[in-house]
């Protein structure tokens, strides 16, 4: 595997030695690193004079580099991993190994994720089509003093693009594997005197990879639709109103599970044998679950989401500062049908359904710069309402329907402040400050079991009020190199398991102390960009996936907390054009944690101390001090790209590679193999022609490698989400 990517990175640097030198000469792109603005600290500034680790993905290379939905950044920013837990549209995000591994739907994210600077608290919110961007920032490292959220592992900005002042009008054509296509476009310009508009859809479609074991029936289609819109009005010379609005819907069948061994179904002589083909999988939709759900006999795993977003983003000069109002509304439904057994019994096949609308109000009073003190204070308050709950038929149960349904509110309201002080001209004091407090409330009657109510609705209730901050320094060792060191306590709420009726207990509150260096660097008159970070968590009550047992019910999920944890690690990054045309990246990250204070339950060992039906009087618990924390040490990701003109066309050979280290357990079963991946592509377009025309080819070299393995119907009985091979295909770009 390492021969071939060098190779194919090989080919790439061969074509920028074969490319005549006057061509060479005269092609702008890419003879020096371009200066990029982000709005990270909330104010306009180079991503180099950020004192912090940000990795940064342009929006017109998010298709190169196989960005196709918001989890695919892992493959790009080191450290950092994003799951679709159990193959659902469920993602956990994790940054630096801050991360939970949890399917509910109802907590908030140890990573905030913000589209133009508004909260998307809830992150099944955000697997709909990624379009229109124009790049996305990721943090690493606690936020709060700048942002709507409190969040312990980091920030994901999705910056869409703003009207233009000139008239445009773009468009992108894809056509892949599997009959997959995608059709985005896009209109921009002056409507009238003062205001500006774009408007922006997508589509995506097909694209069917695997199938049935039984009935040979495809699963994989995509079926995503997204338009947005956006106004920019200068109401005065003084104010300016932006207003947004995005609707989307996602009708994209599910990811299929693969039978890791052999399969027996409850009370049955039938053994499934484990699956050798990459792309098989098996489901079967009972006629009792598609009654509950509103489906077909004959359905896919899938789901029918829909989701409007409204925000009006409001900026007054007052001379002295700027005041920014942020005002937002989020109304989301989730509709989706898994199968997690991977079989045509009903054994684990599951429903979610959830009702989630979100009311945000952010007030930010920012100093306009120029001086020796640089300050910001602002205020943050959140309003969300999110009713679900599942249905599943599980093993054991026969076709018995299994619900656990709540209604949750929760209240939020922050205040902060970010500043920055210049000691010298060189040296700068950072300072932040954060209080935030919430109250979180759930509403369940329990599990029912065939329509039989669980028992009386209860109330759970918790709350937040804690203080976050960061304090730090910068040093420009010159004017292009940085130097910055901090640290910062960063808090995320604590919140309810919802898998059943007995685990709604509240789990608390996990607080991180984070140390952070850094070098952020320029070199060879702007050829050369390196930046580096090394960092040590401090982690108090970590949430984790874990058990409890009720005496009544036995064994049972639950999200509890580790009383003390630690990790650490560094990444660097690389950036270099050592001649004109020719771009090579790299990225490292390495991380490292254990346990420092854990007694977990054995569930093994509490299940032979007990009856096998209970009652469950004995628990018994195991000392996991000094056990390695679950993600994969190494992360590693590379692109070389190389422009050159020949022929009277402009030409673009590009490919990019990532590694992922093995996902330690410490279950032998559910350990996950490293793996590579590699991407490459081909585009060219007349030298003064506004298209282009390319081939694609994405997991170049087919590896098989695994996002999760389940073991949901016992450790006997395992089961993967596998990924997706080799894809190819043709792409247009276009643009007026």
């Amino acid at each position: 595997m390492k021969a071939l990517l060098f190779g194919a990175s090989g080919a790439v640097l061969l074509a920028s030695l074969a490319a005549p030198a006057q061509a060479q000469a005269t092609q702008e792109q890419a003879t020096r690193l371009v200066e990029i603005v982000v709005t990270a600290q909330r104010r306009e500034e180079a991503a180099q004079d950020v004192g912090q680790a940000l990795s940064l993905i342009a929006g017109d290379a998010l298709e190169e580099r196989a960005v196709l939905v918001i989890n695919d950044i892992e493959n790009v920013v080191p450290n950092m991993e994003v799951d679709s837990q159990f193959g659902g549209g469920q993602p956990q995000f994790r940054i630096r190994g801050i991360g939970a591994r949890e399917y509910s739907s109802n907590n908030a994210s140890t990573v905030g994720v913000y589209v133009d600077e508004v909260a998307h608290p809830y992150t099944v919110t955000t697997q709909g089509a990624l379009f229109d961007l124009a790049r996305i920032e990721v943090l690493r490292g606690p936020q709060g003093t700048l942002y709507g959220r409190n969040t312990t592992g980091g920030a994901v900005n999705l910056v869409t693009n703003a009207p233009t002042a000139d008239a445009r009008v773009g468009a992108l054509v894809e056509y892949g594997a599997y009959d997959r296509a995608k059709v985005e476009g896009y209109i921009s310009g002056p409507i009238a005197p003062g205001l500006l508009g774009r408007l922006a859809a997508v589509t995506e479609q097909g694209g069917a990879w695997q199938y049935n074991r039984d009935t040979g029936e495809e699963l994989g289609d995509l079926d995503k639709t997204a338009l947005r819109g956006r106004l920019t009005w200068d109401v005065t010379d003084a104010l300016t109103a932006d207003l947004s609005a995005t609707w989307s819907q996602d009708r994209s069948d599910g990811l299929g599970f693969r039978l890791l061994g052999p399969y027996t179904p409850s009370g049955s002589t039938t053994t499934i044998p484990a699956d050798t083909a990459w792309r098989i999988t098996g489901w079967e939709l009972s006629p009792e679950l598609a009654a509950v759900s509103g489906r077909q006999v004959g359905d896919n795993p899938g789901r029918d989401n829909e989701g409007l977003d409204l925000s009006a983003r409001l900026t007054a000069d007052l001379g002295f500062a700027d005041l920014t109002s942020i005002t937002a509304w989020q109304s989301f439904e989730r509709d989706e049908y898994n199968d997690w057994d991977g079989t045509r019994f009903a054994e684990s096949d599951v429903w979610f359904y959830n009702d989630i609308d979100v009311f945000s109000q952010e007030l930010r009073l920012a100093s306009q710069g120029g001086g020796r003190f640089d300050w910001l204070v602002g205020a943050h308050y959140a309003d969300e309402g999110n009713d679900g709950g599942f249905v599943t038929q599980f093993r054991g149960f026969g076709q018995t329907l299994i619900e656990t349904a709540y209604e949750q509110d929760v209240e939020a309201i922050g205040v902060f402040t970010h500043n920055s002080y210049r000691l010298t001209d060189r040296l700068s004091l950072i300072g932040g400050l954060r209080y935030e407090y919430e109250e979180r409330s759930l509403t369940s009657a329990g599990t029912a079991v065939g329509g039989v109510p669980g028992g009386p609705e209860l109330r759970y209730d918790t709350d937040l009020s804690e203080v976050s901050g960061r304090v730090g320094l910068e040093y420009e060792l010159s004017d292009d190199a940085l130097l910055y060191a901090g640290v910062a306590r960063g808090v995320k709420s604590g919140g309810f398991t919802t898998y059943n009726a007995t685990s709604a207990t509240p789990f608390k509150p996990e607080i991180v102390i984070a140390y952070e260096a850094g070098l952020k660097s320029d070199w060879l008159d702007d050829r050369l960009r390196l930046n580096a970070a090394v960092f040590f968590y401090d982690y108090t009550d970590q949430q984790v996936q874990g058990l409890e047992y009720d005496r009544e019910v036995g064994r049972l999920g639950k999200i509890t907390n580790v009383p003390e944890s630690h990790i650490l690690g560094g990444e660097i990054e690389l950036t270099w054009v050592p001649v004109d045309g020719l771009t090579i990246s790299q990225s490292l990250g390495y991380k490292d944690g254990e346990y420092d204070e854990y007694d977990a339950i054995d569930g093994a060992a509490t299940d032979a101390a007990n009856p096998p039906d209970g009652p469950w009087d004995i628990i018994i618990t195991n000392d996991r001090s000094g056990e390695q924390l679950q993600f994969p040490p190494l992360t590693y990701a590379g692109a070389v790209s190389y422009d050159w003109l020949a022929a009277g066309w402009g030409w673009r050979a590009e490919t990019n590679y990532s590694y992922r280290d093995e996902l330690y357990s410490v279950s032998s079963s559910s350990i996950i193999d490293d793996y590579w991946l590699v991407n490459a592509s081909l585009s060219a377009g007349p030298a003064n022609a506004n298209w282009r025309v390319g081939l694609w080819a994405r997991n170049l070299f087919d590896d098989h490698y695994e996002e999760t393995r389940n073991g949901f119907n016992g450790s006997a009985r395992p089961t993967t989400s596998p990924r997706q091979g080799r894809t190819v295909g043709v792409r247009l770009t276009m643009d007026f």
